[in-house]
């Protein structure tokens, strides 16, 4: 056998390999979907490794055994036949679940969140592993279609969504911890104070917070403010979102309760239209 034969084996081989491995991924997302709820980031991945699967043993037996024409032409028609049926089921499912998904621009997480058209139902899944989540929370307003995402840190994403009654509302999903990781904290009470950036303010007392843009101050009390994880809180107001204030990275929530002048908030609108996300410098007690 020449060199050119051997190369050709080698790659029939690694081909078979590839084809065994995304076989043995899929046999075991099916034990681990039954046992344990684990689902793939976005539904069409499924189809995708089915696809990737049949290209590897086509090609591998193809380069291996040397096809005489007619082989050939029997094993193209059977893997494009099956190339084809993933590509119209992996159409099929999309039309019935809508897949979100975003990656932290760190490379670290993913914001998935999965829209189930006919029963009107969005569930968001937290990452578990590389491309397995696990369903964590329903988004509590069926969504009519408009959404955006904005990551406010490398481990707090802002979903923006419109029900469909025409209100605006905002998922946080939040990966990381700005204290010591054990223990839960509240963030209203880590970031009391008065926190501004250029024209807009935003004061955190017992009574709930202020927030002043463009000389016009809304205030929210405690009841009308709901706190995601432990990095972000959301202001409501006639049950709709207004604004999403997120703990910075350099946030760090002290033992004492004190907090430093380094430390810095995001203020981020809860809106449809493109907007920024607006950091917040503490400036002490108010």
């Amino acid at each position: 056998m020449n060199n050119k034969g051997k190369i050709m084996n080698v790659i029939a081989w690694v081909l078979f390999l590839l084809a065994i491995g995304f076989f043995c991924l899929q046999v075991g997302y099916f034990l681990a979907h039954e046992k344990f709820q684990i689902e793939y980031m976005d539904n069409r991945i499924f189809y995708i490794i089915n696809i990737c699967f049949v290209l590897c043993l086509f090609f591998g037996v193809v380069l291996l055994l040397r096809l005489n024409k007619k082989s050939l032409f029997f094993t193209f028609i059977i893997g494009s036949a099956l190339i084809v049926v993933n590509v119209i089921l992996c159409i099929s499912n999309n039309q019935q679940v809508r897949n979100i998904v975003s990656i932290s621009p760190d490379f670290q997480h993913v914001l998935s969140i999965k829209e189930d058209r006919k029963e009107g139902e969005s569930i968001y899944y937290r990452s578990s592993f590389l491309i397995f989540a696990r369903p964590m929370d329903k988004l509590p307003y069926e969504m009519n279609g408009e959404y955006k995402v904005e990551w406010l840190t490398n481990d707090i994403a802002a979903f923006t969504y419109k029900a469909k009654n025409q209100t605006v509302h905002q998922f946080i999903a939040t990966y990381g911890d700005r204290g010591s990781g054990i223990s839960y904290y509240n963030v209203g009470p880590e970031i009391q104070g008065k926190w501004q950036s250029g024209d807009v303010e935003v004061i955190s007392d017992m009574d709930g917070i202020m927030v002043t843009e463009k000389g016009i101050t809304e205030r929210y009390d405690w009841d009308h403010i709901i706190q995601f994880g432990t990095l972000a809180i959301v202001l409501m107001k006639n049950d709709e979102a207004v604004w999403t204030i997120a703990l910075d990275e350099n946030f760090k929530v002290e033992s004492d309760s004190s907090i430093s002048l380094t430390n810095e908030i995001i203020l981020y609108k809860a809106s449809m239209e493109e907007n920024q996300p607006i950091q917040m410098h503490y400036k002490g007690l108010n």
